[in-house]
């Protein structure tokens, strides 16, 4: 069944919205006054429905995916050490940037859940969505503010202040929330939510797109490549190693596997952008990143289990 996913036809959407908006960005009247406007409309407002409901609308089976979700969790933390502990690595720190790595150090562990949802659905069917759902409403939160933590600690605007303020933390969290107290969203407002989804993941990927400035990355190479290094190859082995220490069941070992090797976020050149950072820099991975993933996800998902 692994060999009947087409990894490269899965992530065409991604990348083809994201050269699309670099197009339009360069080639037509659509400037970057217009992509401005967007990033705001996606950051406070389309990223943060969409959140919301992603999370709320699988309920969480926490007790049957315990060691799941304990691995889920395991992988994310190893993967937030190792991207906040690239500075520091000998032969590594002087050629980082300390202000782009805060800006993209979010590369090397976050996910694209939507491209997650449609590969566990292939895997897995519906217990993959039940499964790839309690990792996202677990994850998502932590990931976020692992995300923004560095960003706000280096332009030193108070960390508490910065979660407070933001609307994808504060979105997750409140989804997370209600998806543990049982609440619904109700039949209909489903499609209107559905949507608003749709609508962000394009304009998310389009808004990346026109922020791409491929010189940035020249100037970045040793933190692109360490970042990205971390996100396609460690967190993989990091998630077989898991997987077999866990004795967890194939179907969700091919879960584990997928989570840990999909590309990165794309909402991560709108949170960089809007709070002030390198975007084009970090728009720049993301793109590379779902790339990388159309090897990273068959490598992940060969290691024998």
């Amino acid at each position: 069944m692994l060999e009947a996913v087409n990894f490269a036809q899965l992530l065409f959407p991604d990348f083809s919205l994201i050269a699309i908006g670099w197009l339009l960005c360069r080639y037509t009247a659509l400037d970057r006054r217009v992509w401005d406007q967007v990033e705001s409309l996606v950051y406070y407002f389309l990223f943060p429905v969409l959140l919301f409901h992603s999370i709320v609308r699988s309920p969480l089976d926490f007790a049957a995916t315990s060691n799941l979700l304990t691995a889920g969790v395991a992988i994310g933390l190893c993967g937030i050490a190792m991207a906040y502990a690239l500075p520091y690595v000998p032969g590594l720190g002087s050629h980082i940037d300390r202000r782009d790595h805060a800006a993209s150090a979010q590369i090397g562990f976050r996910f694209n859940s939507f491209i997650c949802l449609a590969l566990a659905e292939r895997l897995a069917g519906a217990q993959g969505l039940l499964l790839i759902a309690v990792l996202i409403g677990v994850c998502v939160p932590m990931f976020n503010i692992a995300a923004v933590w560095p960003m706000a600690r280096h332009a030193q605007s108070g960390f508490a202040r910065q979660l407070m303020r933001n609307p994808l933390i504060v979105a997750t969290l409140a989804g997370l929330l209600a998806n543990v107290l049982g609440f619904t969203v109700p039949n209909w407002a489903t499609p209107t939510l559905t949507r608003i989804g749709a609508a962000s993941l394009a304009l998310g990927l389009l808004a990346a797109g026109a922020g791409m400035q491929f010189a940035t990355l020249g100037r970045g190479k040793v933190l692109a490549v360490s970042v990205l290094s971390i996100r396609h190859l460690f967190l993989p082995l990091v998630a077989w190693g898991l997987s077999l220490a866990l004795r967890l069941d194939a179907t969700q070992a091919s879960v584990l596997m997928a989570f840990s090797a999909v590309p990165t976020a794309s909402s991560a050149y709108v949170l960089a952008a809007r709070m002030g950072y390198n975007g084009p820099y970090v728009a720049g991975l993301v793109t590379l990143s779902t790339l990388l993933g159309m090897a990273s996800l068959p490598f992940a998902l060969a290691l024998p289990r």
